[in-house]
């Protein structure tokens, strides 16, 4: 209690931490702290050191998309469960606390939209729902999506954030990985371009099937990209590793990807070398 509210009998009603909005962003690389609007019209990178912040799927999808013009497909599919499986708790319940945190019933988000005037099928995946694992569902909508990209004629950019497979649907989510493969292999053979953009993170299952299968393989700068955690790799080869041998700087030095965009040129960037390899 201060003074006026000793000696007026006055007290101040103290506001709940989800009442008080948090209009400050701490940076995670630099530590730097920001207003928030500041953080907002940088796109969710810090402007002190660059550092790509992670972004919503709605988020990527307005950066994107030509405004008005993402129209969602297969909003209706959901998971199930086949094995009954339970850990900790029951994967219906895991399904449940994602779709009631997220909105959506998977961690993928499939549509159509105009990116810089270019017709695309985008697939956006979002680290929110379970990590952004690779079930049945997120293997489907990104089958779709390749079936509407050859139906239409038009090119797919997929978007990865992901932690890999999701283990509670086991070997239904390992066959996503071939599923998804013998897609793309069918959309080359149309010649019809794929996009895949790295994000932060690009892991296990997803990184070792479509994320590394498009024509161009574009990272942000930073992201996090490999298929098993670093600890794990040293504990199986009993050797130390390269400092940051698992971020998109390391992966372009080595010739494992094509670019590191910017966030604020990543739209430009793909639309262009879409526009380029649809003349090819």
């Amino acid at each position: 209690m201060n003074f006026l509210e000793l000696f007026s009998g006055i007290r101040r009603k103290q506001a709940s931490p989800s009442e008080a909005p948090n209009h400050w962003v701490k940076c995670d690389n630099c530590h730097a702290l920001m207003y928030y609007k500041e953080i907002q019209s940088s796109n969710n990178v810090c402007p002190k050191c660059n550092f790509h912040m992670r972004i919503s799927p709605l988020q990527r999808i307005e950066l994107l998309s030509d405004e008005g013009s993402f129209i969602e497909y297969d909003v209706a599919l959901h998971a199930v469960d086949p094995l009954k499986f339970v850990d900790s708790k029951s994967y219906k319940k895991r399904l449940s606390e994602s779709e009631e945190k997220t909105g959506r019933k998977s961690a993928a988000i499939s549509g159509e939209c105009l990116m810089n005037g270019v017709k695309t099928q985008l697939v956006v995946f979002d680290f929110a729902f379970m990590g952004g694992s690779l079930g049945s569902v997120e293997g489907e909508k990104v089958v779709r999506a390749v079936q509407r990209a050859i139906t239409n004629k038009t090119p797919l950019v997929i978007v990865c954030a992901s932690g890999g497979a999701r283990m509670q649907e086991s070997t239904f989510a390992l066959m996503q990985m071939s599923k998804t493969s013998a897609a793309l292999k069918l959309l080359a053979d149309e010649k019809l371009p794929c996009i895949c953009v790295l994000t932060d993170p690009t892991m296990g299952g997803v990184s070792a099937s479509f994320a590394f299968l498009g024509d161009i393989i574009i990272a942000e700068p930073g992201a996090l990209v490999g298929f098993a955690g670093a600890r794990v790799i040293k504990q199986t080869i009993g050797a130390d590793l390269p400092e940051g041998f698992q971020r998109a700087e390391f992966l372009l030095e080595h010739g494992l990807i094509d670019a590191i965009v910017q966030r604020s040129e990543l739209k430009q960037c793909i639309s262009d070398f879409l526009k380029l390899l649809s003349r090819s």
